[in-house]
């Protein structure tokens, strides 16, 4: 319809009338592209940080401007009407958190101008996500939540007009090749980003390969996860050198009245013509791209766009090159039109670690902050557990919208941006991060208790509210500790029966009977709290002791126990299985000649320590017969202040930058164990190797791996030295300079001491330039035997010589780095003298072939680990079992081994998202896998005929998707099928590492 037409039947009869959609690639046909000129695409954007310097809350209102000029409402409010003022002018925006907050705020006569933009191609959303995540510290279940969290808003609100076709990461610090292979099963066609190591770019500078396709997973799900991916040319994802038209920049304006003095329009073309022709040699085509902007550009919008309707007019006037307003999905589709082009796809590597030059290593981040990056990780688990029962039992009656998992999974998904998990943001900005994830966690606290209630309930009795304890790793737990009588409720929330799973529970008991949902009595062990834990908590918890004990918990379900305090060692002896735990050496300093060796084990492993070190000396796994001679250790780098004669580098929140390359030991004199423990359900060592590092070694009877759990701080500052802390494992394994990390804790990659695969690497830095990202686990191995560590949070590690693996725990420095932050990475802790932070390491020695499996079971574990809630018990156990339900599974089966159910949550109230993931590589001995959904769930049926299969980020039928098709050296790439659902048979079918991401309707069953 013509727009007048539309305008009088508006006035006449007040019809609204939609224009015409002319998004997607057909935007891009309309451009004023001039073949044999050199096109520059003009991408006006901002970079807005969901916190860094400021708040959220901060940059969004421009609040706190001591410390940053930024306000994000501002922005879209003024680049809303320059886009009107101008049809030709294009805006793009990435960050859904901060726009979705702004569309909120607006009426509808905005709504309807926003939404005629974006079906107009003017105003583009890239990338899409809540936020901007990193690469490095990002596990990948939270990743993919925070983008559909971001997507689904988009497609909800903008339809398809809304859906970004290009990610767009200009400023993590590095990345992930398991990012690149999430964003292809998105959907998406191209893959920017504008952070990578200077030698890296370079090369690919003189080799015209800054443009390629990136190959996501080649050696599973193949083309499936190939994606277009292209470096910026930079300065990183500014504006070129002299052409910044930012109320803040320093370039000049363009002056077009001849009659000024200052007339600069010869000048201004000249610097634009120098910029592109210099840019275009280093790229294949005749289409380049200009990053107009920066972090919070655009708060003047009007100067921006002014002056590029002046260049544009300006240098097009000549016969050079042809500047345009332009979007990257625009520049991406002229790109693949480009038939004559073969695009390098021999790229399956990463970008890590990533160096900005000669001693500037991004590595240090991999662990900074390591009690947020915990924390981030436990509240993801949870709120898995919170969506799942959302779905399990149905969504809570809504009063004033809430209780749901709403907050906790926008506060998650905040928390995943680069300068959030990463650790580098100002520690007013963390605390803030940390205060948002508690208040979502609060509410789906709520939301389980609701849940579990419902599901427990056999009559008219109401179970008891269930409580929760934050801080069980520290013997903490008010409801255990100062009750005679308790219930534990444990919910399992993976699709597979948990057993043998340990409780450790802080009372102040000499003895106690635990019931087993079935009645029987549970066997326990009673051990003291540790003098360690005692003095970390401080006076927020009383508990003496930790009782011990088992329990199995149904697929996706929950078993409740019932623990009783005994009165008498005769009450006891009625229920036995408590266990005795026995202290076997307080080690005090003797003859070396007086000392034997100390072993710990169970049915699988055996760990033998050294008589005079006290440190681990021997791991034999009793299974397979197989020896690993291993010293493990606590050392720590002294961090650079900059005063080092090459470099001015420090090491600061960002940057790891060692003043050595060999760690200096953290050590007591003497044997480093303080006590031995026996027992039949747990054994173990306690380390003490300073006042402020110590550890406990455990092996729990039944499991095929030892729990290594360290406490590391307040370190010390007195000294005036930074310190880096690592812990290291020294084995006798030839390795050959190899070691393995994971990709978001998805697929493994091998890393080699001072190696690139795509290029050759000048090594300044020789321990900082071998760090990488461990997101769950890290490995050496030989040709017999593999040596595994699991990690409980994102850390950097490495393997610095043959047999050599370490990981780096905590940080604490002086100084900033200079990259921004200005800060000091120097966290203060509940007492303010320095943070403490206790985590665990889980170790496993197996031959490589049965490793592989194993360390992704458990892996699964580790980030889906049981939830568990405590209720003050007033029931007997006959009343309680005559009231309650004490066991459910929300399965009638189990999912195969190598079947992970990633996702089960509400899309709506009766509509459901269900994830099944494929957890094994080929390589792993994994083989095509088949589901069906037909009786799958207890609580409700799936409606089948209902059932819609999309892509991983669930806005996009998966039928509908058309990805562009690119020429590479080996064929073609693009569009390759990967649709998992058979309507037919109601069956998913899998191949390894494939995600299945369904929605449908339920059809509950009450």
């Amino acid at each position: 319809m013509d727009r007048s037409v539309c305008l009088l039947l508006f006035l006449a009869i007040g019809i609204t009338c939609v224009t015409a959609q002319s998004c997607g690639y057909q935007k891009c046909h309309s451009l004023p592209i001039k073949p044999g000129m050199i096109n520059v695409h003009l991408v006006p954007h901002t970079h807005d940080d969901v916190g860094w310097l400021k708040t959220v809350d901060q940059y969004y209102y421009g609040a706190n401007t001591t410390i940053q000029r930024a306000g994000v409402q501002y922005i879209l409010d003024g680049v809303i009407p320059q886009l009107e003022a101008n049809p030709k002018r294009r805006f793009i925006y990435v960050e859904m958190a901060f726009f979705k907050r702004w569309w909120d705020e607006q009426d509808e006569d905005m709504h309807s101008r926003v939404k005629k933009l974006v079906n107009e191609g003017r105003l583009e959303f890239i990338n899409g996500g809540w936020c901007m995540n990193d690469e490095a510290s990002t596990h990948y279940n939270a990743i993919i939540d925070q983008m559909t969290l971001g997507l689904q808003f988009l497609n909800t609100t903008f339809g398809d007009c809304g859906r970004p076709l290009v990610a767009w990461h200009i400023d993590p610090f590095g990345h992930s090749r398991e990012q690149a292979s999430l964003f292809a099963q998105m959907g998406y066609d191209g893959f920017f980003f504008a952070r990578l190591d200077y030698q890296d770019k370079a090369n690919r500078l003189k080799l015209q390969n800054m443009e390629e396709i990136w190959r996501g997973s080649p050696n599973d799900l193949g083309k499936v996860a190939d994606l277009f991916t292209g470096a910026l040319f930079g300065p990183l994802y500014t504006p070129p050198p002299g052409l910044c038209f930012e109320l803040l920049c320093h370039d000049p304006p363009v002056q077009d009245d001849p009659k000024l003095h200052d007339y600069n329009v010869d000048e201004r073309v000249k610097t634009a013509e120098n910029r592109s022709m210099e840019q275009a040699k280093h790229y294949h085509t005749d289409h380049i791209m200009w990053t107009m902007g920066s972090d919070f550009h655009y708060q003047a919008a009007n100067i921006w766009f002014k002056n590029m309707d002046k260049l544009i007019k300006y240098t097009n006037a000549g016969n050079k090159v042809n500047l345009l307003y332009s979007t990257p999905s625009c520049y991406v589709y002229h790109k693949n039109q480009a038939a004559d082009v073969k695009w390098n796809n021999n790229n399956t590597d990463d970008f890590f670690p990533y160096a900005d030059k000669a001693h500037s290593f991004w590595s240090g981040y991999f662990t900074s902050r390591p009690a947020i990056k915990g924390y981030v990780r436990e509240c993801n688990n949870f709120l898995q557990v919170c969506k799942q029962l959302e779905v399990i039992a149905g969504p809570m009656p809504f009063t004033n919208g809430g209780p749901s998992s709403q907050t906790f999974r926008e506060a998650m998904a905040v928390a995943q941006h680069h300068d959030a998990v990463s650790g580098t943001e100002k520690q007013h900005v963390a605390n803030d991060y940390a205060m948002r994830l508690h208040a979502g966690a609060v509410e789906c606290q709520e939301v389980v208790s609701h849940a579990l209630a419902s599901k427990m309930k056999k009559g008219s009795v109401d179970p008891p509210a269930a409580q929760f304890c934050s801080y069980l790793n520290i013997s903490i737990c008010a409801t255990t500790e100062e009750n005679d009588r308790f219930s534990v409720t444990v919910y399992n929330p993976l699709a597979r029966q948990v057993t043998g799973h340990y409780l450790r529970l802080p009372v102040n008991g000499q003895s106690y009977t635990v019931s087993a949902p079935n009645g029987k009595p549970v066997q326990t062990q009673m051990l003291k709290v540790t003098a360690q834990t005692a003095k970390v908590r401080g006076p927020r918890g009383n508990a003496t002791s930790e009782l011990v004990f088992p329990v199995t918990v149904e697929a996706l379900g929950f078993s409740t126990y019932l623990i009783t305090k005994a009165t008498g060692r005769a009450s006891r002896s009625l229920f036995m299985p408590q266990v005795e735990t026995n202290v076997v050496s307080m080690m005090i300093p003797q003859s070396p000649m007086m000392r034997e060796d100390t072993e710990i084990h169970n049915e699988h492993l055996s760990l033998i320590f050294d008589s005079t070190t006290g440190l681990l000396k021997t791991i034999t796994n009793l299974k397979t017969k197989l020896i690993l001679n291993v010293q493990q250790a606590f050392h720590w780098y002294n961090s650079s202040t900059g005063n080092n004669d090459d470099s001015t580098q420090k090491s600061g929140a960002y940057i790891f930058r060692p003043n050595d390359t060999e760690p200096l030991p953290i050590t007591t004199k003497g044997s480093v164990i303080t006590k031995v423990v026996t027992g039949e359900l747990v054994q173990e060592v306690h380390q003490v190797f300073s006042d402020w590092v110590t550890q406990v070694i455990r092996l729990y009877a039944g499991q095929r791996y030892a729990e290594l759990e360290w406490t590391v701080g307040p370190i010390p500052f007195k000294d005036g030295l930074g310190k880096e802390i690592i812990t290291r494992f020294d084995s006798d394994m030839q390795t050959d300079n190899k070691f393995y990390t994971d990709s978001n804790g998805r697929e493994i990659l091998e890393r080699q001491l001072n190696h690139r695969l795509t290029w050759k690497l000048n090594q300044t830095e020789p321990v900082a330039g071998n760090y990488y990202p461990v997101n769950s686990r890290i490995f050496i191995k030989d040709k017999s035997r593999q040596l595994t560590v699991l990690t409980d949070r994102s850390q950097g590690g490495s393997s610095l010589k043959n047999g050599s693996l370490e990981l780096m725990v905590h940080r604490r420095m002086f100084y900033d780095d200079n990259f921004g932050v200005g800060e000091a990475l120097n966290e203060s802790g509940v007492f303010g003298d320095g943070l403490v932070a206790r985590g665990k390491h889980y170790l496993m020695l197996e031959s490589p072939a049965d490793s592989s499996q194993l360390h992704r079971n458990l892996g699964e574990q580790l980030y889906m680990a049981p939830a568990v809630s405590f209720t003050p018990n007033t029931f007997s156990t006959q009343d309680w079992s005559n009231n309650f339900n004490m066991a459910y599974s929300a399965l009638k089966r189990e999912l195969p081994a190598s079947v992970h159910l990633l996702t089960l949550e509400l899309s709506e109230e009766d509509t459901a998202l269900l994830r099944l993931e494929h957890q094994y590589q080929a390589a792993d001995g994994g083989t095509p896998q088949t589901v069906s959904l037909q009786g799958l769930f207890e609580p409700f049926e799936v409606v089948t005929s209902s059932v819609e299969e999309l892509t991983l980020g669930a806005n996009i039928h998966a039928e509908k998707l058309e990805r562009l098709s690119w020429n590479t050296n080996e064929g073609t790439t693009g569009n390759v099928s990967q649709q998992c659902w058979d309507p037919s048979s109601a069956t998913v079918s899998l191949k390894p590492m494939q995600i299945c991401t369904l929605r449908f309707h339920v059809k509950r069953r009450w």
